[in-house]
């Protein structure tokens, strides 16, 4: 079960530098000029998560698996992408694929970086490649209207409900705001997911800094701008990021790395903060496994109960689930060893019903 974020901005804001430093690769053109990439570049990232080495201290795990998420780096939209401006319905195609969006707004003035629309202005920024999600999206939503007025008209009640919502969305989207925005109650909400609309996948803006800014990114004018306007308009978090410091981290051992980001001010470039916060912005929450073999995490969506949570394993740990043995990361963490946590009686024998939390450490009992 993989989870993709797709980074979107225009060109020139630092998406491709973001995407290397995640990643920690070259694979990304990080060039001075706009559609220096042109196919998507993907990559896995794991999920920052020190419960991870604590659980393996406890087991004494030889291996730690983290879990992980795919970024995909899109190429830079411009003003016209909707209409197919620069390579414009690949890249909404490919926006289309992902499950969440990383926003890079570029909220750093450097001269030798050229702004394609000649000023540092990252509230506009946001505006311009909003819109063209936007367009695109009412274009979608024009088309599937024309094709569920016909079984409106012949008394399909699917049909009906659905061409309700989309007459809906027709003047939201036109006062230029995000589907995801739109009140919905529940039916509603499943039928947008069904849609496939740009503009009602969740957002998180990473507003990327000069390295010199990062310490004190929050007083920036340009992220007080952009943390202003997406709360108002789009509901949505920022994260200050420096994609320029990341990728000087990357050739660096972690002590280097340490001592680095501490001459900055900073005890990390934020790039941690924006993916475990993607993370969250998804719906999801990790379970532990811990044997002496290794310690792994697992990404669950929340409200999994334990025989789904059992299926991220292997399909037959769903199919013949049985019980699950579940103690809270907190208490075994507390507690310092597996005998003290069951001697305290921190260890819970769950059943079918029974909702998995963020933390949980388990070990399922099945039939195959």
């Amino acid at each position: 079960m993989g989870f993709k974020c797709g980074i979107v901005g225009l060109p020139n804001v630092g998406k491709s530098t973001l995407f290397n430093a995640l990643t920690q690769t070259a694979a990304a053109q990080a060039a001075n000029y706009p559609f220096c990439t042109i196919e998507p570049n993907v990559g896995d990232v794991a999920v920052p998560d020190p419960r991870l080495e604590t659980l393996a201290a406890i087991a004494s795990s030889k291996e730690i698996i983290p879990t992980r998420l795919t970024f995909v780096d899109i190429a830079g939209l411009v003003r016209g992408a909707s209409q197919g401006e620069g390579l414009g319905n690949q890249f909404l195609a490919t926006i289309r694929e992902v499950d969440a969006i990383v926003h890079v707004v570029r909220c750093f003035e450097d001269a030798d970086v050229i702004h394609t629309m000649g000023s540092v202005n990252p509230v506009r920024d946001i505006e311009v490649v909003t819109t063209e999600l936007v367009l695109a999206d009412l274009d979608a939503v024009q088309k599937r209207i024309d094709k569920s007025q016909k079984k409106a008209k012949s008394g399909d009640k699917e049909a009906q409900a659905e061409l309700t919502l989309l007459e809906r969305l027709v003047p939201h989207l036109n006062s230029n705001k995000p589907a995801n925005l739109l009140e919905a109650h529940e039916d509603e909400v499943r039928m947008l997911k069904f849609f496939q609309l740009l503009t009602a996948k969740p957002v998180i803006y990473a507003c990327n800094v000069a390295e010199a800014e990062l310490a004190v990114a929050e007083k920036s004018p340009f992220v007080q701008k952009v943390a202003e306007f997406v709360r108002a308009h789009h509901d949505a978090a920022y994260v200050p990021i420096s994609a320029r410091i990341e990728a000087e981290l990357g050739d660096l051992t972690p002590e280097e790395e340490m001592a680095f980001l501490k001459d900055l001010g900073v005890s990390d470039s934020g790039v941690s903060s924006l993916i475990r916060e993607t993370y969250a912005l998804l719906g999801l929450l990790t379970y532990f496994t811990a044997s002496e073999k290794e310690v792994r995490a697992w990404t669950i969506r929340k409200g999994w109960k334990a025989p789904q949570a059992a299926g991220v394993i292997h399909t037959d740990f769903e199919r013949g689930f049985i019980k699950a043995e579940v103690v809270s990361y907190a208490d075994l963490a507390r507690l310092g060893s597996v005998a003290a946590a069951r001697e305290a009686g921190k260890y819970r024998l769950e059943g079918k019903e029974y909702v998995f939390q963020d933390g949980d450490v388990a070990l399922f009992r099945f039939n195959t």
